[in-house]
């Protein structure tokens, strides 16, 4: 046969056979927080499921907020699409209600072992973070390191206290913690405990609207306390030269959960399958409970002294965490931040 018509021949079944051609690559994006928490995420989560997977191209989509999140894939007009979504619990919330995103069970998810906590009724995606609510302060002015939320009614701290106030998820929950620290029993019932409490406090604080963040401006000396969420400000220690400590306090905290989501809009959803999966193992799970400080949502963890000293994932403060709906919250949020604005910053 001519070498010629050789070519010919094997370029025709080339075209008509694209199955003996190589496959084309597959696309993955997942829209998380951007910040601190991308490079973090992105370095001990996801390129080691890149590593894993080679066909598979993931690509970070960052978001300021899970309402960016929400409104994109409210939009269903983003090019990429967004396969797989991390949301805080009542935006993820949201989005299943609109129909945004897939409902995932512990039977689409064999093999991880996911407790029946992780799981909120009429919430898609399964909790993959936990964080909580904590102590930032600076090691510099505060000694001994704080171990009661109590220390923040000390009045040797007027002028160095800094609060993010509701309807900011920190006062939120905040206001959750003081209520149970002076004597409210239900915060369904009542929040007064809770907001009479933190209008005591009120006058001595330096800051409520910290900029850029909380973090940074204890890290430059305009403040020396205030409360924060722990992830982010165990992060923010390994760069603050030793001016930035936080502290879970004795008395226990409470978890903000995030999630981890199928959306409806997924292009390649065995792909973003396999990245739920991967991110829910018990490896993903304690790389970011080591680098990101979360504390796992796999029971099956298992965490060195250093890790469970920085995070709420030991036993003991497990059991110290307060229980929350956060759903209920969510209807509550506004009635919150209406009473910080009218009987909380009136008080400076």
């Amino acid at each position: 046969m001519p070498v010629m018509r050789r070519r010919l021949i094997g370029a025709a079944l080339a075209l008509s056979a694209p199955h003996i051609v190589r496959a084309a690559r597959r696309n993955l994006t997942i829209a998380a927080p951007a910040g601190i928490f991308q490079s973090a995420y992105d370095a001990a989560v996801i390129d080691p499921f890149r590593r894993q997977n080679p066909g598979i191209e993931v690509t970070y989509y960052p978001a300021a907020a899970p309402e960016q999140i929400l409104s994109l894939l409210r939009s269903r007009r983003l090019i990429p699409p967004i396969d797989v979504a991390l949301l805080e619990l009542t935006v993820a919330r949201t989005a299943t209600t609109d129909g945004l995103l897939v409902p995932l069970t512990a039977a689409s998810l064999p093999g991880v072992g996911l407790p029946a906590s992780a799981f909120t009724e009429d919430v898609a995606g399964p909790a993959a973070l936990l964080d909580c609510l904590a102590i930032a302060y600076s090691p510099l002015r505060e000694a001994p390191p704080p171990t009661s939320w109590r220390v923040l009614w000390n009045r040797n701290l007027a002028g160095q206290l800094v609060l993010n106030p509701a309807p900011d998820w920190s006062g939120v929950a905040f206001t959750l913690v003081a209520n149970a620290l002076f004597g409210g029993d239900d915060y369904r019932r009542s929040l007064r405990p809770g907001i009479n409490s933190i209008s005591v406090i009120a006058p001595g604080v330096a800051t409520w609207y910290p900029i850029p963040d909380l973090y940074s401006v204890i890290i430059n000396g305009s403040a020396s306390i205030g409360v924060a969420w722990n992830a982010e400000g165990q992060m923010r220690v390994r760069n603050s030269g030793g001016k930035l400590a936080m502290a879970i306090p004795d008395e226990g905290s409470i978890f903000q959960v995030t999630t981890i989501n199928l959306t409806a809009s997924a292009k390649d959803t065995d792909a973003a399958h396999a990245f739920i999966a991967y991110a829910l193992s018990t490896e993903a799970q304690q790389a970011a409970a080591e680098h990101l400080f979360y504390t796992p949502v796999n029971a099956a963890v298992k965490l060195d002294p250093q890790t469970l000293a920085r995070t709420a994932a030991s036993p003991t403060r497990r059991n110290m965490m307060m229980q929350v709906d956060w759903l209920d919250v969510a209807a509550m949020r506004e009635q919150i931040a209406r009473d910080w604005r009218q009987r909380i910053i009136v008080r400076r």
